[in-house]
């Protein structure tokens, strides 16, 4: 199997060699005409926006869409976990995470199982999988960051988590993390972290990961929580802030 990096590209993401990966041009490039109204959507479905239910000629006509567009987006949005075809007609959107109490809620839960699955009885160290998610986390400190879009930074970092997680063994800990990740995915992208702020998280991410490869799961759980916990202060000041200043600053950034 070839060893590299996830990067995106025209057609989705490509796997880049770690070589090459550190030459690759740090550059943020405008999201495009598919990108910015997926993120149009998604900004109108977390500020209540939107109806429960919608049809898709509502969706081309509120949009400004052309029929080729929204079937890639739904296609991608149900992928997502976020939106789910209805029977015969129309589309339904499934529930997310919109309040500041829910959003804190996510995190105190996450708080309280990630550390305990890196102690979990039936822990099996995939190295393989985790050494990828470490050279992604390594590109991304090397200045991959500022390139990628926020979407794209959402799975990596939520992927990372989750990838630990499946390590556990424990089915419970696992669907639950995913199902908080899909709650969540949306209000994350509406967080407003400077890039650099994201560079130190993913530092962090590394730091776990060497003690998880290591097999120093106490000190990988330890760290783990100090993470997690620094995280939730970051994002709740980041959440109460654009409700008070909803102008997009410069580079956000979406962490997990």
């Amino acid at each position: 199997m070839r060893a590299g990096v996830l990067v995106p590209g025209e057609r989705g993401c490509r796997i880049v060699d770690l070589g090459a990966a550190e030459a690759l041009p740090v550059l943020r490039e405008p999201p495009s005409e598919d990108e910015a109204a997926y993120r149009r959507i998604a900004d109108d479905r977390v500020a209540g926006d939107l109806p429960e239910r919608i049809t898709e000629n509502e969706l081309l006509r509120r949009y400004s869409l052309t029929r080729a567009r929204l079937t890639r987006l739904l296609r991608r949005m149900a992928q997502e976990g976020w939106i789910e075809r209805l029977p015969g007609h129309g589309w339904t959107f499934l529930p997310i995470l919109t309040s500041l109490e829910a959003y804190e809620d996510s995190y105190r839960f996450r708080l309280v199982i990630e550390p305990a699955a890196l102690l979990e009885p039936r822990w099996t160290l995939d190295r393989h999988a985790l050494e990828a998610r470490r050279a992604e986390q390594v590109w991304l400190i090397d200045g991959g960051v500022f390139e990628v879009p926020d979407t794209r930074l959402f799975e990596m970092n939520s992927g990372l988590h989750e990838t630990i997680m499946e390590c556990s063994r424990n089915a419970f800990f696992i669907e639950s993390l995913r199902r908080v990740d899909r709650l969540r995915r949306l209000i994350d992208y509406r967080q407003m972290l400077d890039r650099d702020v994201t560079r130190e998280r993913c530092q962090e991410h590394v730091a776990i990961l060497d003690r998880i490869l290591s097999r120093k799961n106490e000190e990988a759980s330890d760290l783990m929580r100090r993470h997690l916990s620094k995280l939730r202060g970051l994002k709740t000041v980041a959440r109460e802030r654009r409700a008070v200043d909803p102008v997009p600053q410069a580079q956000p950034a979406s962490l997990s």
